[in-house]
């Protein structure tokens, strides 16, 4: 597969300066640049994976009508976690 270009990037004198300071040994400004334009596009689908399933999960709540207050979550993951105590501490014993 061919490589393409992305677009170059101007940046004033601070941010490329701030920018060498993390290279590490043996990298250059071109693959900082590739691996942060990496992150942002994983970032990007998985904020977009958060938001689709926010909004089918208030889909499913009209659809059903059952809608789980913070109080109710926050008693049961309490509960978990009482439980995952509780079994820590026989395993232990």
């Amino acid at each position: 597969m061919k490589t393409a270009s992305l677009p170059s990037l101007r940046a004033d004198p601070e941010l490329r300066a701030a920018a060498v300071s993390v290279l590490k040994e043996g990298e250059g400004l071109s693959s900082l640049i590739e691996d942060s334009v990496r992150h942002q596009i994983d970032y990007g689908k998985i904020q977009a994976e958060f938001i689709a399933r926010g909004l089918a999960g208030l889909a499913e709540a009209k659809r059903t009508g059952i809608h789980h207050t913070t109080a109710d979550v926050m008693e049961l993951m309490r509960e978990k976690l009482e439980k995952a105590k509780a079994r820590k501490v026989a395993r232990q014993k």
